[in-house]
């Protein structure tokens, strides 16, 4: 299911996806997994479902089928090793980089990786992404549209008041203006109900997955951080700064967060196991 509520802000699914995908453009799908996580160590390698992590991911968006090839972005042999006994593929990246997007633009200059004019960028701890937010993202670049491409999904008011839910506001032909964890838009006049309602109408949380044509990654990590970018500690400030045109698209619902924590990952355990069991055939009535 989509949204289609209101006609203008956002740049809606059905409007820039087709279930075929132009042809003329070849789309790279890099998954950064970095093994040094300090709120959840060694977390590539922690098991969902009794495999690991990273193999999960690798296994999800692949069968997805939204690239042409899929690739684990890593700093550690055990990760790789993790990824290739599976039948997935992995290489090896720097263990300096400063962000994900470093990693993903390190692969993506890859000699092996060359013939790719676009590349999606999945979060190697986010294992439920939907083919739909994939495809979101990815459509925005692939169909010449925008050279970045991103997700968002509308959300309560409630998150306004949370700094660990990024929001973005966009123009009305869903270019982002502005991200932030701070409450935006704002309600000037919390008396208004008019001002209130069009204001709940335009909440949208932001969804971290990112397409971006090869001219746009290799621009986004070549420039300096951004103040905003520091300030906010949103590193999607840094080409929004720059003046590089972001597009969002708007899905119904986003995926539930990453794994950062052990609860996190006891909740998507939980999550996998129920999945797992719809998917099994019912038992047959007893005679």
């Amino acid at each position: 299911m989509f949204a289609f509520g209101r006609a203008r802000g956002y740049v809606k699914w059905r409007e820039i996806c087709v279930r075929a995908r132009p042809l003329a453009m070849r789309l790279l799908a890099v998954i950064p997994a970095r093994l040094g996580a300090t709120r959840l160590p060694r977390k590539p390698l922690r098991l969902l479902g009794g495999r690991p992590l990273v193999v999960r991911v690798w296994e999800h968006v692949a069968a997805l089928g939204v690239a042409d090839r899929c690739v684990v972005a890593t700093d550690h042999a055990d990760v790789a090793d993790a990824v290739r006994g599976a039948g997935g593929q992995a290489v090896l990246t720097r263990d300096d980089h400063p962000s994900g997007t470093d990693r993903v633009a390190e692969v993506a200059r890859m000699p092996e990786f060359a013939a790719y004019d676009a590349v999606v960028n999945i979060q190697g701890d986010e294992p439920f992404a939907s083919a739909e937010v994939v495809h979101a993202a990815s459509a925005l670049v692939v169909d010449g549209r925008f050279p970045l491409g991103t997700v968002a999904c509308p959300a309560a008011p409630e998150v306004l008041a949370r700094p660990d839910v990024v929001k973005v506001v966009t123009t009305d032909a869903g270019r982002a203006l502005y991200f932030s964890r701070a409450p935006v838009p704002f309600l000037r006049e919390p008396g208004d109900a008019g001002d209130r309602a069009r204001r709940d109408a335009l909440v949208r949380r932001h969804v971290g997955i990112y397409a971006y044509t090869r001219e746009a990654l290799d621009r986004w990590v070549a420039a300096p951080p951004h103040p905003l970018e520091q300030v906010e500690r949103l590193e999607q400030l840094r080409p929004l700064a720059a003046g590089t045109p972001i597009g969002v698209a708007t899905v119904a619902e986003a995926p539930p967060l990453g794994i950062d924590t052990e609860d996190d990952l006891a909740d998507a355990n939980d999550r996998w196991a129920a999945w797992e069991a719809a998917r099994l055939p019912a038992a047959p009535p007893s005679a």
